[in-house]
């Protein structure tokens, strides 16, 4: 069993996190453990923290990456290091029980490739991110027809081998690892538990953030809002042909005074406005392909420290 935590300026948090993640392997017996903590560039002593556990205990690697590459290739880069049958996948933040893995794992071994942590209850998140979160996972749903995105479900998951597997065949520089996770298709469960508030600290997701980070997950995943821009231009098309229409036969049966300046300028913004949002969604595809074709590595690793199983 291998438990894959991605970290970023985590220093307050790491002694807790690492006292209840102990806790929850010494009591599984039946599982050999190892816990890999993926450094994603922190700035602060989060290094230094991982360096003074990793010497405690040999059931730690920690692997230090470069720079700051993004949670998600901070997952990956801990995915590519284990070769274990089962992998767990947990925040650094103490939102995510670890102590919910005993339950995960129980409910892995009744035959589920993934099972995943749903969050019934979120404390400590105001209603501006649950309303948005809710309208997400929703329009995700809508968007993608041919797999299911769980609701309300995060990155905290149990995944057997086959499973591990099938997500590092897919190594796409755009990553939406939520989406990656459900497309794979295995046997799927889920496990639901009442969210906490962060330990410490705070979110490293402003709204901004994580307004990108759906804009990726939809874009990674399905090419709607390119049909929904063609529909778009088709309905302006048709709305501006009804309407020069009517004002031909007006002209013709009662003349035309100047006028209508109002109208000319609200017409000629609204028009605008649809290409420069058609042109904006179809640059977000443009530079999806961009940054593919470039072929650059996910991450790169500075170090590691402990024993390495699995790199690839």
């Amino acid at each position: 069993m291998s438990v894959v935590i991605p970290v970023f300026n985590e220093a307050e948090v790491l002694t807790e996190l690492w006292k209840r993640i102990k806790a929850v392997i010494d009591s599984a017996g039946e599982y050999a453990f190892r816990v890999v903590f993926v450094d994603d560039g922190s700035r602060d002593c989060t290094f230094g923290e991982l360096e003074r556990l990793v010497s405690r205990d040999t059931r730690i690697t920690v692997i230090k990456l470069s720079r700051n590459f993004g949670k998600e290739a901070a997952m990956t880069a801990g995915l590519d290091f284990v070769d274990s049958d089962w992998t767990v996948i947990i925040d650094a933040d103490l939102q995510d029980p670890p102590e919910l893995m005993v339950k995960m794992l129980a409910k892995a071994a009744q035959g589920y490739d993934v099972v995943f942590a749903r969050r019934h209850v979120r404390h400590g998140e105001t209603w501006q991110k649950k309303f948005f979160a809710h309208l997400f996972y929703r329009l995700m749903g809508a968007l993608n027809p041919s797999f299911s995105l769980p609701a309300d479900t995060g990155d905290y998951r149990v995944m057997s081998r086959r499973a591990v597997e099938a997500v590092l065949k897919l190594r796409e520089t755009h990553r939406f690892m939520k989406g990656i996770f459900a497309w794979i298709g295995y046997p799927s469960a889920e496990v639901l538990y009442d969210r906490e508030p962060r330990h410490e600290g705070k979110s490293k997701f402003n709204f901004l953030k994580l307004l990108n980070h759906a804009i990726d997950g939809i874009t990674s995943f399905s090419t709607a809002p390119l049909r929904i821009a063609t529909y778009l231009g088709l309905l302006v098309s048709f709305a501006a042909f009804l309407y020069g229409s009517l004002i031909v036969i007006q002209t013709l049966l009662y003349g035309n005074p100047v006028a209508g300046f109002p109208t000319l300028i609200t017409s000629v913004l609204f028009i605008g406005g649809v290409q420069l949002l058609c042109l904006g969604i179809i640059g977000e595809y443009v530079g999806r392909i961009y940054g593919e074709t470039k072929r650059r590595p996910l991450y790169l690793v500075d170090r590691v420290m402990g024993s390495v199983v699995g790199q690839r």
